[in-house]
């Protein structure tokens, strides 16, 4: 079933906020939140996120009715794209060294800002290389 394409993009406002709030207070608790919501994202789906949760019960019901929808998996890997630098990042800002918490942190920044901002999914476009990649393997 495919989702109303503004989710995934309201996601990606809050992400930023948050990536950029940790970035800027080095906070490794709200990093830890956020990659528990690219988790959720990943696992269950980016409408059972915590973002898609908020937008489809605080935020769609105020706006207009949807007009484009898009498949459900590559939002759904871009979370999981996420996820992989929200840890790699949470494990930089707890362990060491902070420069890998900070550089993997800014670039999950910069992915969701590009979604945010101009709604263009970077981890939406490497799902369908990936999916043309595999057809051309088979």
């Amino acid at each position: 079933m495919n989702i109303d394409a503004r989710g995934p993009r309201f996601g990606a406002v809050v992400t930023s906020v948050v990536l950029a709030v940790v970035l800027i207070t080095g906070s490794p608790w709200l990093l830890a939140w956020q990659t528990l919501a690219f988790a959720l994202g990943a696992l269950a789906g980016v409408g059972r996120s915590p973002y898609g949760l908020l937008f489809r019960y605080a935020v769609r019901p105020r706006i207009a009715p949807p007009t484009r929808f898009e498949a459900p998996e590559p939002p759904r890997f871009a979370q999981a794209v996420g996820f992989a630098f929200a840890a790699i990042g949470l494990l930089g800002y707890t362990v060491g060294p902070e420069w890998l918490g900070l550089a993997a942190t800014g670039a999950a920044l910069a992915a969701a800002f590009l979604n945010a901002a101009f709604g263009y999914c970077l981890g939406c476009e490497m799902y369908l290389l990936v999916r043309r990649v595999a057809v051309r393997a088979e």
